[in-house]
């Protein structure tokens, strides 16, 4: 894969990441506390950006420990669309997104035309991810985009508040 082409890609990958990272760093902190709504989608944004950096997913172990408490009060590993029993403040919040960024950066700057073909596969039931590296990219940019839109608009909506738009990465 040529140099420009994975430029081109990080830029607006990273801006993506980078307006994620805005809007929990100007969130107020009783606001970060008190909507949970705006916690899980920032949590699960972080998360899951990760998940999808891991190459293969079967080597994913979140820098944040996710877990809930079942009903038989013992804990177990989750990613899916739950809350977890710990609630992360935003400085831990960003300083995973930010290790995470630099992942997705290492993972684009890796980039080859052979590596373009491998396939990010997630495991063997049905339904389950099995996409080419570019792909998943995207996918992972496109997840990253929704999420990071919606904490805007809690923003927007319950404080009036706004965050400029990244560009590009590192604006």
């Amino acid at each position: 894969m040529d140099t420009s082409t994975k430029e081109i890609l990080w830029n607006q990958f990273g801006a993506s990441i980078d307006m994620l990272i805005n809007a929990i760093s100007s969130c107020p902190d009783d606001y970060w506390t008190t909507n949970k709504r705006f916690y899980y989608i920032a949590f699960h944004s972080a998360i899951f950006l990760d998940y999808y950096s891991t190459i293969p997913p079967q080597n994913f172990s979140p820098l944040l420990a996710f877990t809930q408490t079942g009903p038989e009060e013992r804990p177990k590993e989750a990613i899916d669309d739950l809350i977890p029993d710990k609630t992360y403040s935003k400085q831990e919040l960003v300083a995973y997104l930010q290790q995470s960024r630099e992942r997705s950066k290492q993972l684009i700057d890796a980039l080859t035309d052979e590596t373009l073909k491998e396939r990010f596969k997630e495991g063997d039931e049905p339904g389950d991810m099995d996409y080419p590296i570019l792909e998943i990219l995207l996918y992972n940019m496109r997840h990253t985009q929704h999420h990071t839109a919606q904490l805007h608009l809690l923003l927007r909506q319950d404080l009036d508040q706004h965050t400029e738009w990244s560009f590009r990465a590192g604006d």
